[in-house]
């Protein structure tokens, strides 16, 4: 039994009674490996890990497999399987995917897909306290960390608040950022809800990943410093690449 590192699953994950299927077992001892192997290096040859930890094949490939999705590892076409890079943090605050991004040292970009403006239906219109039918402004972006795709996102305005946002905001830019520059907006706070799902195939193409890998998504009504609604957004995040983090005071 592999010892107890905190923050990891206590005796790592394995009942007392030792009865679990042995592709788990055998998950633990490659999470073992791939922390003495280090970011960015070449797992051994299938052949070679099953060898070494008396399995067949089959059982090998169903671990590797989870780790994959668990964002441990990372499968490269024609290359191999390597070790993963630590996952990316984004913390739950109004603080916009750009900036959380450039805090970690990595370079955020947004690849534009849809820009385009269309009716209120009557859930985005109370969201927004706007009339239903009334137009609103939708923005589909591609978020990138570096040349990485590691999420969609559509955010909703509405379009009277913001008449011009489409003729002066620039896809590839922060939202956050031409809302306080353009329109003088300044956040308060924000309404979110998280939970995880999987991509529909159109989602995971606009991504890059593969319709079976867990996703994250953020539901979000972000509103003013005066109470009035700004936005609402739909963020879908690899579950692989991506975590969320959130600092929580007591009430009172």
């Amino acid at each position: 039994m592999p010892a107890h590192r905190a923050g990891d699953p206590v005796r790592a994950g394995i009942p007392e009674h030792g009865r679990v299927p042995r592709y788990y077992a055998v998950k633990t001892e490659l999470l073992a490996l791939v922390r003495a192997l280090g970011e960015g290096a070449a797992l051994p040859a299938e052949r070679e890990l099953a060898e070494r930890f008396g399995v067949s094949r089959v059982t090998l490939r169903q671990a590797v497999s989870e780790l994959v999705l668990e964002g441990r590892l990372q499968r490269r076409h024609g290359s191999g399987t390597y070790v993963a890079p630590p996952k990316l943090v984004q913390p739950l605050s109004l603080m916009s995917y750009t900036e959380g991004m450039r805090r970690q040292g990595v370079t955020p970009g947004h690849t534009a897909i849809t820009v385009e403006e269309l009716p209120a239906d009557d859930g985005l219109a109370v969201d927004l306290r706007i009339e239903p039918g009334a137009p609103v402004v939708h923005l589909e972006r591609v978020l990138l960390a570096g040349a990485e795709r590691i999420g969609l996102e559509s955010t909703y305005l509405s379009r009277q608040r913001f008449p011009t946002l489409v003729e002066e905001f620039d896809p590839a830019d922060s939202l956050y950022a031409c809302l306080q520059r353009r329109f003088g907006v300044t956040l308060g706070e924000a309404r979110e809800r998280l939970e995880t799902v999987l991509a529909t195939p159109r989602e995971a193409m606009l991504i890059g990943t593969n319709p079976a890998m867990p996703m994250l998504l953020l539901h979000r009504v972000a509103y003013d410093v005066e109470g009035r609604p700004v936005e609402r957004v739909r963020s879908l995040f690899r579950g692989d690449r991506f975590s969320f983090v959130a600092r929580l005071r007591a009430e009172g």
